[in-house]
């Protein structure tokens, strides 16, 4: 993969390197384009167009292992780093053991948001793999539902921590 600080811009267009879902990747990406609209277009659609301002979550991705508004980020600053999509997570038919606690806990409804709060989750349980509730909540603070109490989604990141460290509910 090329040097984090080399760009190279072609007939209007940067292109970029990096690793998305695992896989290195080469783009060619708009100056202003955000990331979010590079990953939709190459048909990543999980990641969600809410509020396009970094209010509501639903476009998180984890960059670099860490939780990232890709509504807020040009896609150019993706740049020799890792991008991790909820489609790079889990697939119907192996979810990531994230995924399958958000859905055995019940918290998943319309699913607008679970992308972003199962991202959300991974990087907190990456990093604290048995948080207690207050720490589950901010993890989830920045990713906003409107069908829910985040009650669901608070018990789903606890039976995940549960469930990889080994600890069946």
């Amino acid at each position: 993969m090329a040097k984090r600080g080399i760009l190279e811009a072609v007939d209007g267009m940067i292109r970029i390197e990096l690793r998305l879902n695992g896989e290195r990747r080469e783009l060619r990406v708009g100056a202003a384009e955000s990331l979010l609209e590079a990953l939709r277009r190459e048909g990543l659609k999980g990641a969600k167009k809410g509020c396009d301002s970094g209010e509501c979550g639903s476009c998180t991705v984890l960059l670099d292992g860490k939780p990232a508004l890709a509504c807020l980020l040009f896609a150019a600053q993706a740049h020799g780093r890792e991008v991790l999509t909820i489609e790079g997570l889990g697939a119907p038919a192996r979810p990531h053991p994230i995924q399958k606690a958000f859905v055995d806990a019940g918290a998943v409804q319309c699913g607008y948001c679970i992308p972003g709060m199962v991202l959300a989750a991974k990087a907190l349980l990456d990093e604290n793999p048995d948080p207690d509730e207050p720490a589950v909540r901010r993890a989830l603070d920045g990713n906003l539902c409107r069908c829910t109490g985040y009650v669901k989604q608070v018990e789903a990141v606890r039976l995940a921590a549960r469930r990889l460290r080994g600890k069946r509910p």
